[in-house]
């Protein structure tokens, strides 16, 4: 198995960010040959620099990049543009499965240039020809804090109770090295944390956790980054794989490093 471990070469692109840095070394702590690629490591999707060489001999690729600017026709760009480059070299690369993460409830965000963009990424991988996992994940809990930044009006966080259920950046980087390992999906599978609760309490509970003095206010108008969420807007189907850390649990771990 060891052998056959060596023989692997996975690439990831956005592999040097917060995800992909834990997805390589995940793979890595495996046994396998992960290779993280990004703008720093001389890999550009966009305009395809970097992309030939690190793609020779790649058996997987995992690409959990991002864009570097959320405004609606930037965003799109980017996605578009960096998904063709990237599904087009492994092609020729002889790639044998594209792994790419994605959010739970893109499709039912539209009013959301981000979202729009992720189903636009989402088509073109499944419209290539190589064999594909989508992994829409839910909300990590280490952005809660900035959910609370963008919904703050003199010092009051207004947030509706709609309902989200919200991981760990750790757990989705070992839901992707899994999938990473295993058979396409050739489809979309959903990975979320273990709870499901409103997004009041969960960035209430970082909040409290955190000694931030600001005050949680449950406002059913209240949008979530710009746009108007249903109870179940955010929330996983019911073959979600659930992922174990509890926001509780990461909390308190967090706390001890810091």
């Amino acid at each position: 198995m060891t052998n056959e471990k060596s023989k692997m070469k996975i690439v990831v692109i956005g592999g040097t960010g917060l995800i992909g840095s834990k997805v390589v070394r995940n793979l890595g702590e495996r046994g396998y040959e992960a290779v993280a690629a990004a703008p720093n490591t001389g890999v550009n999707t966009l305009t395809g620099e970097g992309l030939a060489d690190v793609l020779k001999g790649a058996s997987v690729v995992g690409d959990v990049s991002n864009s570097p600017s959320f405004e609606d026709a930037a965003v799109r760009s980017f996605f578009q543009t960096s998904t063709r480059n990237l599904l087009s070299f492994e092609v020729a690369a002889g790639v044998g499965h594209h792994v790419a993460l994605s959010i739970v409830g893109t499709d039912r965000l539209p009013d959301s240039g981000y979202m729009r963009a992720k189903v636009a990424q989402e088509k073109l991988i499944k419209e290539s020809s190589i064999p594909y996992s989508i992994v829409r994940a839910t909300q990590f809990f280490e952005f809660l804090a900035a959910v609370a930044d963008v919904s703050t009006v003199e010092g009051v966080v207004r947030l509706s109770p709609a309902l989200m259920q919200p991981m760990s950046a750790d757990d989705v980087a070992s839901a992707l090295a899994d999938y990473t390992l295993a058979m396409p999906a050739d489809g979309i599978v959903e990975i979320a944390g273990p709870d499901a609760m409103g997004i009041d309490a969960a960035v209430g509970e970082v909040l409290l956790a955190r000694g931030d003095p600001r005050k949680v206010i449950t406002d059913n108008n209240a949008k979530y980054y710009g746009l108007q969420v249903t109870e179940r807007s955010l929330m996983p189907g019911k073959d979600a794989r659930l992922a174990p850390t509890r926001l509780t649990e990461w909390l308190t771990v967090s706390a001890g490093k810091s």
